[in-house]
């Protein structure tokens, strides 16, 4: 009897592992997929990404399966990139094939509407995709724009600094001061007004925590987009999660269109007066800002904030810094935009930062059709990803890869434009981020006024925690609690 135990519940395992491995083995040898850890039967390689932070569990295993992987995520197969070749080969040689989007099973908006509103989920970079696109270049992000808009930008940074005279000797969150600041400046890119007062911390910890819990709950997979037997009742409690963030971002937007109609006469030049006068539905308009508003306040929040944790951590770059701030800024009261663009030590600490702590860890795309990338095959409907955090990290690219050096940037012509494959902070081709610009001149504009007009310590006691916690975006575990001293 015990015998008969012992074969049961140790032979015939041991049998279907071996079975299931054969199985495994000569199927990905017909398709020639990337090479990737075991896939236990029916729930793949699940077990071997879950985990507090996906983008180093998959870097890890990168190391031992290669810089092209196959992972099965029940069903789903996934293609994970992590070298600057796999990103040259998905996001330009193959950029028409793998740019599409896959719609997670959580999100609680239609597919028909992402085709019609989206820029960042639509499924398709069809003509629509590319109108819209337009759209933010020309009216919001593009370089006419950003020029228009300078003056506002500097004024909401001033007040910025302002409020941060007024806090002297005090602990200040970071990170919701920097909020605060972007999303004031997209308001009044979008509104002509503000939307939160500056030190109001209920107010702000309000907008954050509906827009950070919006992206997190609609970006989370569920058991169905593994397992589509489940689409019918798996993903709906989180569906509901995110469709309550939704209403309440769409319930605060209505307000100010509904009041924008009421007095159409006024003149704002906003981009609300354009999509009124170009008679975009409230639907489109609700969509557009829902996209705008969520993916610009949390990736610059979070960059402004590692770079100023960074920044505290390693006082020979904070030192060098400030040097050339007091070099090329003589004002003592007021900076200009156009002051900052060309500081090239500034730059590079920008540059490290992202290198080290990209906003989107994952760059997800799903390919339309098959097509072969590093000799593999990537069948039509793969999830295909890039993991920029990776690249970042690739010690075959850079030297001491963890370490925080500016300087590794100052000699180097790598930017973060899209064409260099081993430095993508920003993703590349067709998807490329197309607030590159306004990002990068938000991100230059705030640090150098918080490095330039204070001294930075940490409170009494407290000891700089540089822990991240994934998500969209990777940010800071714990917030960035700092006491500023005024130096003028």
């Amino acid at each position: 009897m015990l015998f008969s135990f012992l074969i049961f519940f140790l032979i015939i395992p041991l049998l279907i592992y071996l079975i299931a491995k054969k199985f495994q083995s000569s199927s990905s040898k017909e398709q020639n997929l990337p090479p990737g850890p075991y896939q236990w039967p029916v729930i793949g390689n699940i077990p071997n990404v879950i985990g507090k932070n996906p983008h180093i569990i998959v870097s890890n295993l990168a190391k031992i399966h290669g810089p092209l992987m196959s992972l099965k995520l029940g069903t789903q197969l996934l293609i994970m990139g992590s070298s600057a070749e796999a990103a040259s080969q998905i996001l330009k040689t193959n950029d028409r094939h793998l740019s599409a989007r896959y719609t997670a099973k959580a999100t609680p908006i239609k597919k028909a509407d992402l085709m019609k509103f989206s820029i960042l989920w639509a499924p398709e970079c069809n003509n629509q995709w590319k109108s819209l696109r337009a759209v933010w270049r020309g009216e919001l992000f593009g370089d006419t724009a950003l020029d228009f808009q300078v003056s506002m930008r500097e004024k909401k940074v001033g007040e910025m600094v302002g409020f941060l005279r007024g806090k002297e000797g005090e602990m200040v969150n970071i990170g919701d001061v920097v909020f605060t600041t972007v999303f004031n400046t997209l308001a009044n890119h979008c509104f002509s007004e503000d939307m939160i007062g500056l030190g109001d911390e209920k107010m702000v910890k309000d907008w954050k925590e509906t827009i950070w819990r919006f992206m997190e709950s609609g970006t989370t997979p569920t058991v169905a987009d593994f397992f589509p037997v489940f689409s019918g009742l798996g993903p709906q409690g989180q569906k509901n999660k995110t469709l309550k963030y939704l209403k309440k971002l769409f319930k605060k937007w209505e307000v100010i269109i509904r009041q924008r109609k009421e007095t159409g006469s006024l003149k704002h030049g906003d981009f609300l007066e354009f999509m009124l006068a170009n008679e975009f539905s409230d639907n489109q308009m609700l969509h557009m800002l829902l996209e705008i508003f969520p993916a610009a306040s949390g990736n610059l929040t979070t960059t402004v904030e590692w770079a100023m944790a960074e920044l505290i951590k390693n006082k020979y770059a904070m030192n060098k810094l400030i040097e050339e701030l007091q070099k090329e800024i003589k004002d003592s009261n007021s900076i200009k935009e156009s002051q900052i663009s060309q500081l090239p030590y500034l730059n590079a600490c920008i540059k490290e930062t992202l290198r080290l702590h990209p906003p989107i860890a994952f760059v997800p795309h799903l390919a339309s059709a098959t097509c072969k990338v590093m000799n593999y095959t990537v069948p039509e409907g793969s999830l295909i990803m890039m993991n920029l955090w990776a690249l970042g990290h690739d010690p075959n690219t850079w030297k001491d890869p963890f370490a925080f050096k500016p300087e590794r940037f100052l000699d180097s012509g790598l930017d973060f434009q899209g064409q260099d494959f081993e430095y993508l902070p920003f993703g590349a081709g067709r998807r490329m981020c197309p607030a590159l610009h306004y990002a990068t001149k938000q991100i230059h504009f705030i640090l150098a006024s918080l490095i330039h007009f204070f001294d930075w310590s940490l409170p009494n006691y407290v000891q700089l925690d540089m822990n991240e916690k994934y998500g969209v975006p990777v940010h800071k575990e714990k917030p960035l609690i700092l006491v500023p001293w005024k130096k003028f």
